[in-house]
């Protein structure tokens, strides 16, 4: 190994010896000036048991941190090296996995909004309650967030959305028997898939901030998102097919399947702790342990609500979530009706509507996850990314909307309409990522308050914006409005919101 050239820094040396038993996490560290680290090749430390020799390197960004890493333990988010060659990394089969409920979570909810129409043309529902039962799924997901949060706090993330995941595809299986059984029937079952869906969000950040280090955990979150986005397309996609071949029931059927699959898979191949996974390698384990914001979590008794709410961070992950809800909600229920009012253009059957937006949606949201922990390994705090990445998430979005009041053809507001959900996609490294980060110990919690917020300002968005539209007669001043409320949340986000942990 080349000896190391001469830095332009003081060098930090973490070592995490192979017999170490103390709190997972924590890291002797000491510094050493420039002097000391060019005369150096490699060293090892034994405490009671030789650990792997660390290489020291340095690094192209001077100003940066230097980073040393263990022979063995330089693994990437996607495969790793063993003696045997390249291996998939085990954290990186977790986030498939996560990634591929998160996509029948969301394609079985938008398999309802495509047989909403033969259905309603079968049993002569009127439009008003097709809008109940489009809102129905929405009752039972408030209340649940809150509860699925604790849950996950108490049980792990693993179990959680294993019973998440069994009873919401229960629900999607017998959703055409209620349909045809009685009006009341679908409402319930709609409002019980609601209530199982829930827990899918808190879950998902719980168990991936158990198994990626800090700088991993945003492009982690990017690529479950990813797939919650693309379950868009899936359910757009394949519900009119198994529709038309099968009958109404064949995409409930379909859909149904895969998550019992699914939920096969997940037992037998996840572990809500990497400690008790049987196949990860103590490399890729120390490179977890190390990586963590927070060296261990306090026992005790957790924060109480009333703690909760009097930190301001607490708020601005609330206020965040609020208007990401509104904003993306009224992208997804009224922009058709915008192009259809404005430009006369029946945007449902379009072939771009029903792919290009959630597909760049799935890639603008990885692309916001890698350059978070980009900036984070480059030297940045985790309160600058964060703050960096809600305000794309938030001013992109705004700017969009207003450019939208001006434009005078249908394709150049479409182009606006993918930007302002692709850019809204950047919050997943904000604040979606930032209730682990201030509140490890009720991360869960904290995320189902948020979440309730969130679906109760979706619900008065989508039903306010009629009536704003009706009383003012356009869509420009409620644009306007939501625009203005990107803009505000995204000030008081960069004042209040913090990486650092309050509770």
């Amino acid at each position: 190994m080349p000896a190391v050239a001469p830095l332009k820094s003081h060098l930090r040396v973490s070592l995490w010896p192979a017999a170490y038993s103390g709190p997972r996490g924590l890291a002797a560290s000491r510094s050493f000036p420039n002097s000391q680290v060019k005369k150096w090749r490699s060293f090892s430390t034994t405490y009671g048991e030789r650990p792997p020799a660390i290489r020291l390197e340095r690094i192209r960004r001077v100003r940066g941190p230097v980073r040393c890493t263990a022979d063995g333990i330089e693994r990437g988010l996607f495969v790793g090296r063993n003696e045997g060659g390249f291996v998939a990394a085990e954290r990186f089969k977790v986030v498939a996995l996560v990634a591929a409920v998160m996509c029948l979570c969301n394609a079985d909810r938008v398999v309802m909004s495509v047989a909403i129409v033969p259905l309603a043309a079968k049993y002569g529902w009127s439009t008003a309650f097709l809008g109940i039962v489009q809102s129905s799924f929405l009752w039972g997901y408030m209340f649940s967030s809150v509860l699925g949060g604790a849950l996950v706090d108490r049980y792990g993330g693993k179990k959680v959305i294993a019973w998440g995941a069994a009873l919401w595809s229960l629900a999607t299986l017998v959703t055409p028997w209620a349909a045809n059984h009685s009006t009341n029937s679908l409402l319930a079952v709609r409002a019980f898939f609601g209530l199982a869906e829930g827990v899918a969000l808190p879950a998902m950040n719980h168990l991936l901030s158990g198994w990626f280090p800090n700088h991993e955990r945003a492009t982690a979150v990017g690529l479950s998102m990813g797939g919650f986005q693309l379950g868009n397309v899936v359910g757009l996609v394949l519900a009119p097919l198994l529709m038309q071949s099968i009958g109404i029931s064949g995409p409930f059927v379909l859909f149904t399947a895969l998550g019992l699959l699914w939920l096969v898979t997940w037992s037998f191949r996840v572990t809500n702790d990497p400690q008790d996974c049987g196949s990860i390698s103590k490399s890729e384990l120390w490179l977890i342990q190390a990586g963590k914001a927070y060296s261990s979590v306090i026992k005790g008794s957790p924060p109480s609500l009333r703690h909760l709410l009097s930190k301001l961070p607490t708020w601005a992950i609330i206020f965040a979530n609020i208007t990401n809800n509104w904003g993306y909600f009224v992208l997804l229920s009224w922009m058709p009706v915008y192009f259809k009012t404005v430009f006369d253009v029946n945007l449902k059957q379009a072939a771009w509507f029903s792919a290009v937006p959630w597909g760049t949606m799935a890639l603008s949201g990885y692309v916001a996850g890698a350059a978070s922990d980009s900036l984070i390994k480059s030297g940045y705090s985790t309160t600058s990314a964060r703050k960096i990445m809600q305000s794309i998430g938030f001013i992109g979005p705004g700017i969009a909307l207003l450019c939208l009041n001006y434009v005078q053809t249908p394709t150049i507001a479409a182009v606006f309409l993918t930007a302002a959900l692709s850019l809204s996609s950047f919050s997943q490294a904000g604040f979606l990522l930032n209730m682990q980060d201030i509140a490890p110990q009720c991360a869960g919690f904290l995320h189902g308050i948020s979440n309730s917020a969130g679906t109760l300002a979706a619900i008065i968005s989508t039903i306010g914006t009629g009536f704003f539209v009706q009383w003012l007669g356009s869509f420009q001043a409620f644009l306007t409005l939501t625009a203005c409320l990107y803009f505000a949340t995204a000030i008081f986000w960069n004042l209040y919101a913090t990486g650092e942990r309050v509770f």
